[in-house]
């Protein structure tokens, strides 16, 4: 097993015992006896007194031994924090005793013991990470390479960090998959978990039956809902959590946003050496459930209404379900628009950017690069790029950069030598090997390639707002409009009964936050998200003390 297992598997003191003593109940358990098993919609927190207990996973129809548990040890996997099914059995090896503490008592131990919090989440971690490593999983996941379906399912539980399995339908060992479960070429993709078949499952259905979603839990009313579980919203999330508040937030497609795809973030404040987006964003969230957040993913939000007289929100979610809070962040983000070329999906992250920084201009190594857009953004980043070191070519489809870009940096461009417009030009293609070595276009001489390290695409962004269409103003480009961007006739009458200006991040519509890339004027950057995520809760705070109470 290639894992630390000194993280995965500590010893615990008698002083660290005795503490979890006051909280839970001791238990006399036999030999062959099941504490819990895979599929098992939720379970207790065990230390093992005396004998040991043994964690197992069914693999292809036989148990696959993954870790023995003497005394001192506890049990446990990320899943009994954040609430989803149970990925593998734990059986009693010898017979002794265990220590048996409920949820609600093993939360109470995450929120007050900082000690014993931290060596079992960073044993909970490294656990999860032994059983995502390929070690074993009680998910199997049975699909085309070439199927969309096939590759959204994969994604999801990839993002969303669920060990599972994955066997191409074409490959001659799956065959025995297909005849034992009578799995028929149009039932694919097809998740097999614990037994239980999921035939053509969208990650709705499958987020759902692993129980990711609302409907998992108990409560259906919030002090905070978060709408968005990138860096902001995340930010957001453990701060209102950590700080009181009955803190919900929905994700609608896997947590972490557009930063969770990123391959590696270097220019975030306290990893010199950087992390990739993904296990900064899985931090985070585990923070915001270590502080009793409650998460819902894949979960959208199609609209908002109030309920004055009961003193709330109602978001409306795309599956008809209705939660309330009595304030919102909105923390959507933005939709970068793509161009519309071949291999752009294949060299997302390997060569094609959405931002020019050092971090991307040292990714190109002086190497030759494209720049996508007329605007002002897309002058600003030739002009950065070729200081650089690099030579640059500017795509545009019109004829002339002084139609959407200002004169000055029009002027700057024609006087570099080392960067070349293209004008009544599109790019068609991308092409290479591991990375991005060439960009095809077309333009009145017909197609051609030139060699690029790098493509940069500036033609825009798509704030993702639509559900608040008519609830609060939103600038001509679709981007949320806060406080001090908020103009007279944007406020209406009821602030004047509050006899109050907006707060910091505060909507139009008193009570309504937004925060990070989808409000207008933020800047397009992970720490700047977080710092707006973590801000807002503050003005949350001052908004519920002099709101109604539901």
């Amino acid at each position: 097993m290639a894992a630390d297992t000194t993280d995965a598997f500590p010893q615990l003191s008698d002083a660290e015992i005795a503490a979890l003593w006051q909280l839970g109940v001791r238990r006399a358990v036999a030999a062959g006896e099941y504490l819990y098993r895979e599929g098992d919609p939720s379970y207790d927190f065990y230390v093992v007194l005396s004998g040991a207990v043994e964690i197992v996973v069914n693999a292809d129809g036989e148990e696959r031994l993954i870790a023995r548990h003497p005394a001192g040890r506890f049990l446990g996997e990320l899943n009994l924090l954040t609430g989803q099914r149970v990925y593998v059995s734990a059986r009693v090896a010898e017979t002794g005793e265990v220590l048996v503490l409920s949820r609600d008592a093993f939360r109470r131990v995450i929120a007050t013991d900082p000690g014993l919090s931290d060596k079992i989440l960073a044993s909970f971690l490294a656990r999860r990470e032994i059983l995502m490593s390929g070690a074993a999983s009680s998910i199997r996941v049975i699909g085309s390479r070439f199927s969309p379906d096939s590759a959204r399912v994969r994604e999801f539980l990839s993002r969303s960090h669920i060990p599972h399995e994955w066997s191409d339908a074409d490959d001659s060992e799956v065959g025995h998959f297909l005849r034992e479960f009578d799995i028929a070429t149009q039932d694919l993709p097809v998740v097999i978990v614990t037994g239980t078949v999921l035939r053509r499952p969208t990650p709705d259905v499958l987020a759902k039956y692993l129980g990711l979603t609302v409907g998992k839990l108990p409560d259906r009313c919030f002090d905070l809902i978060v709408v968005g579980g990138g860096p902001a919203g995340l930010a957001a999330a453990v701060y209102g959590a950590s700080e009181g508040l009955r803190t919900l937030v929905l994700e609608m497609v896997a947590v972490g946003g557009q930063a969770g795809s990123s391959s590696r973030i270097e220019n975030y404040l306290g990893f010199p050496t950087g992390i990739s987006g993904g296990d900064l964003t899985q931090r985070a969230t585990i923070q915001a459930q270590k502080f009793g957040a409650a998460l819902s993913i894949p979960c959208t939000a199609v609209s908002l209404r109030e309920e004055k007289e009961a003193g709330h929100f109602v978001l409306r979610l795309s599956d008809g379900t209705d939660v309330a809070g009595r304030a919102v962040i909105v923390a959507t983000g933005a939709r970068y628009r793509r161009l519309d070329a071949v291999g752009l999906e294949r060299f997302e992250s390997r060569g094609v950017y959405y931002a020019a920084t050092e971090l991307e201009a040292r990714s190109c190594a002086r190497s030759p690069v494209v720049v996508a857009g007329g605007g002002n953004s897309a002058g600003q980043a030739a002009l950065f790029l070729a200081e650089a070191g690099s030579a640059v070519t500017i795509v545009i489809r019109r004829p002339d950069l002084a139609a959407s870009m200002s004169r000055y940096l029009v002027d700057r461009i024609e006087a570099d030598k080392r960067i070349v417009v293209r004008r009544n030009t599109r790019i068609v293609a991308l092409e290479g090997d591991q990375s991005l070595s060439e960009v095809r276009v077309s333009g009145p001489g017909g197609e051609e390639t030139i060699p690029s390290a790098g493509l940069f695409s500036f033609i825009g962004a798509d704030p993702a707002s639509e559900w608040l269409s008519g609830f609060t103003a939103l600038d001509d480009r679709g981007f949320v409009l806060t406080d001090l961007s908020l103009g007279r006739e944007q406020l209406n009458g009821s602030w004047e009964a509050l006899g109050r200006s907006p707060l910091p991040f505060e909507t139009s519509h008193p009570g309504l936050f937004a925060v990070g890339d989808v409000r207008s004027g933020s800047t397009k950057r992970v720490a700047a998200a977080v710092g707006e995520g973590a801000a807002a809760v503050r003005s949350v705070h001052s908004y519920l003390a002099f709101a109604p109470h539901a």
